[in-house]
């Protein structure tokens, strides 16, 4: 598949089952005028998360990168009203473009933007006990996945939901050379 038609298929999707949202076209926008890379969730995959969650019955959501936080507002809306979501951000100018957007979401008493790198942050979340979580979504710089996987299989409880952005799409995970 050719990233053209690939990009029409993921269009198709989102139109057919992302309704319109200015809060999130603001913070995306709001992420691109601050210089950040565009490398977000897609507004499709935005949706399969909160559908996860909500499915899942997250209360408790960890997710490791932030960016402009698009991803972090579509898992925070899934959330009960007791529900909280921390988040983990290295740049310290991808979180205040985070905290910014979360706050037009209406949603700073839900999620928790923690600044770091998240193999310090994560033991550091495991010392305070906040665990286990619901759900943990992986999202952060691809060569620490076997980390983060380690430490989000500590973190979530049992029957808790983890999931890893980015681990298909290259296509190995369909070559078995790769394994």
């Amino acid at each position: 598949m050719t990233q053209s038609q690939w990009t029409r298929v993921d269009q198709y999707f989102t139109d057919l089952l992302v309704a319109p949202d200015p809060v999130l076209d603001q913070a995306l926008a709001a992420s691109e005028a601050a210089g950040l890379p565009a490398i977000n969730v897609t507004p499709n995959q935005g949706k399969f998360l909160h559908l996860l969650a909500r499915v899942q019955g997250a209360r408790r959501i960890l997710e490791i990168g932030t960016l402009g936080a698009y991803s972090t507002i579509w898992l925070a809306r899934a959330l009960p009203p007791d529900g909280r979501l921390i988040t983990l951000e290295a740049n310290p100018a991808y979180a205040e473009v985070a905290r910014a957007n979360i706050a037009r979401a209406g949603l700073e008493g839900v999620v928790d933007v923690r600044v770091g790198r998240a193999l310090d942050a994560l033991p550091q979340l495991a010392s305070e006990g906040a665990g286990p979580f619901d759900m943990v979504f992986i999202d952060a710089d691809k060569p620490n996945n076997p980390h983060y996987l380690a430490w989000a299989l500590r973190l979530v409880r049992n029957g808790g939901l983890i999931i890893g952005d980015n681990v298909a799409r290259d296509g190995k995970v369909a070559d078995s050379a790769s394994h």
